[in-house]
């Protein structure tokens, strides 16, 4: 399996990252690409790629970091590294109230002009949305981007939202949330998806999947709970299924077969 979205330098997994890697692999997980949440996560991330060919990255800033600094130096010198796959993760984030709006809009206006500028070395985008998908289409479509080249990551909105993000043409992606109790519209949104729009996630160290949500942090490994729980719901066996999502990753992120 491919765990398409997680943050191997948190600081909740970084000083123990080898292990991680290798407790994902014992688990099936083959291919991991670690999200970047500003400049220098990138950078770092970066070398975490380095070190373990298993690990690809991304390379942007988070909207809820959107009060830091915005270091296009570093981003610009990782985007343009072969292990460097995606953009982002970017977007907007209307959760936390003490978060500057304003400001997240100002900084993701200027993201999507640093990637329109990588004409000939663009990387698909992966998209931070909390509450914000009736925000983020309109800015999105106004890039010029095609919708394409984008994946809604850690998805948890309405199966309206849903659909409106396949009407524009981008992926969705799943986490552990899908198999909560407490989140069965999104486990509907996941059922309803068409299979070739479809990717899974963990977003570890955080939303450990069911049956092992009380442990933290969240690693890689867990990728296949997730899986199983949407493949069970759509009515899949597992090995069509996981087939299926980790063809979409390589052709969405042009991650190499392993």
């Amino acid at each position: 399996m491919i765990d398409t979205h997680c943050h191997l330098t948190s600081k909740q997994l970084c000083e123990d990252v080898e292990q991680v890697i290798e407790r994902a692999k014992e688990h099936g997980v083959s291919q991991m690409i670690t999200v970047a949440l500003n400049g220098a996560d990138a950078i770092h991330a970066r070398e975490c790629a380095s070190h373990f060919e298993e690990v690809f990255f991304s390379a942007g800033i988070h909207p809820l970091y959107a009060d830091g600094e915005w270091d296009w130096n570093s981003l610009g010198t990782v985007i343009r590294d072969e292990k460097c796959v995606a953009f982002g993760e970017l977007g907007l984030d209307k959760h936390y109230e003490e978060s500057d709006f304003d400001l997240q809009l100002s900084l993701l206006e200027q993201q999507l002009d640093f990637v329109t500028a990588q004409k000939d070395d663009f990387r698909p985008i992966i998209v931070h949305s909390r509450k914000a998908v009736g925000d983020l289409l309109p800015i999105f479509k106004g890039s010029g981007i095609d919708g394409d080249r984008f994946v809604f990551h850690c998805f948890t909105e309405s199966m309206d939202d849903a659909k409106k993000v396949l009407d524009f043409g981008a992926m969705i992606s799943f986490t552990g949330v899908v198999t909560y109790k407490n989140a069965s519209e999104v486990l509907d949104v996941a059922q309803f998806m068409p299979l070739d729009r479809l990717m899974v996630e963990t977003d570890a160290p955080y939303l450990t999947p069911e049956p092992n949500r009380k442990v933290w942090p969240n690693e890689p490994k867990f990728v296949r709970d997730t899986a199983t729980c949407i493949a069970k719901t759509r009515g899949l066996s597992e090995a069509s299924f996981e087939q299926s999502v980790d063809e979409n990753a390589r052709r969405f992120f042009g991650l190499p077969k392993h």
